[in-house]
């Protein structure tokens, strides 16, 4: 039985984090600071070293300009 790792809890919300990221043409650190983090804070919840919560999507979603269902992957209409 393999344990799940902080990695694997946050990859479907960290990718899709990433991804709008990517697409909106905004960097880690502007999003980090707007969110009320550091940039190694949201970076080490990107890359799986520290457990995105609840919380940190409330906290990160609108400075994305998403809906919050954006974050885990759920369109509008599903």
């Amino acid at each position: 039985v393999r344990k799940l790792e902080i990695a694997d809890h946050n990859k479907p919300v960290a990718e899709n984090i990433m991804r709008i990221i990517r697409e909106k043409g905004l960097k880690q650190t502007f999003v980090a600071k707007n969110a009320g983090y550091t940039p190694q804070m949201l970076n080490d919840m990107l890359t799986g070293r520290r457990i995105i919560k609840v919380s940190d999507v409330v906290r990160i979603y609108p400075i994305l300009g998403v809906d919050v269902n954006c974050l885990y992957g759920i369109e509008k209409g599903e």
